[in-house]
């Protein structure tokens, strides 16, 4: 068994590929900027990447980049990939995903690895506990965290959880060839996000409400129009709600998810100022 391991360069493929190589298995990482020594160049927007990566490979942990999807699954397929664990979104479960770009950029890559007949196991976490890493550039800067909904749901999932449910379905064929939803072990505001950071370093970390447009244009440097709405719109509607959680983490992984104040503590290092 050899598995290619996209995106290698990100927090969920780097932890999933000490994970594999823990258990003694042949691990290929990959990315369109590889590191390291044993790493290959696969630049999921660039099929003349996928031959080389996809030699001799049986399993592949795919990230969700939809542009050239058909062609690398064509290659998955000519090259006698048995399995494809794909990082998708659990937004492709909206009514509305394939008009969001957010969502139908996940949407449109599960569509296409079930037309091409592989194996596919589609991992769709929720929202991310590292999305709370963005906040660290105010802390930086002296000022407080804009928040447009400070009262918005959601469930934090660490990466680490995601790479051993990744991991699971990698190494157990018995799991795999259906979706899971991945979701953290709390509904959590991000007031109460970053009430908990707060603690873990030991210092207030304020912040204020903001208007949509003002979030935009403080935003626009990294967020594009195009996806900013849809988020705004997903943080709205969720806003004094509690979001649903599920039990893919601890029946995939053994373990209950953990929760985001280990993350925080994970991580408090990236908030230190």
């Amino acid at each position: 068994m050899t598995v290619l391991v996209t995106g290698s360069r990100g927090a969920v493929a780097r932890t999933l590929v000490g994970l594999l190589r823990q258990r003694g298995l042949a691990v290929r990482p990959a990315s369109s900027r590889p590191d390291g020594p044993d790493a290959v160049h696969c630049d999921l927007t660039d099929p003349s990447t996928f031959a080389a990566a996809l030699k001799g490979v049986t399993s592949v942990f795919l990230y969700a980049e939809p542009s050239r999807i058909g062609a690398f699954a064509e290659e998955a397929v000519g090259g006698g990939v048995e399995h494809v664990v794909l990082l998708s979104s659990s937004s492709v479960l909206a009514p509305d995903a394939g008009k969001s770009p957010l969502a139908s950029s996940h949407l449109d890559v599960e569509k296409a690895l079930e037309a091409s007949g592989l194996h596919t196991t589609s991992l769709r976490p929720g929202s991310f506990a590292s999305n709370a890493l963005a906040w660290s550039w105010s802390l930086r800067s002296g000022r407080p965290i804009s928040l447009p909904f400070p009262g918005s749901h959601s469930d934090p999932i660490h990466e680490a959880d995601v790479a051993e449910a990744a991991l699971a379905v990698l190494t157990d064929p018995g799991l795999g060839g259906r979706p899971y939803t991945l979701t953290g072990p709390e509904s959590l505001t991000f007031a109460e996000q970053i009430g908990i950071l707060g603690r873990v370093i030991d210092r207030p970390i304020p912040f204020r409400q903001v208007t949509r447009g003002e979030w935009k244009q403080e935003t626009a440097e990294h967020i594009p129009s195009a996806y900013a709405d849809p988020l705004l719109d997903w943080w709205q509607s969720n806003d004094g709600t509690p979001v649903e959680l599920t039990q893919a983490v601890p029946e995939l992984t053994g373990h209950p998810a953990r929760t985001f104040t280990t993350w925080a503590e994970d991580h408090a290092a990236d908030f230190r100022v």
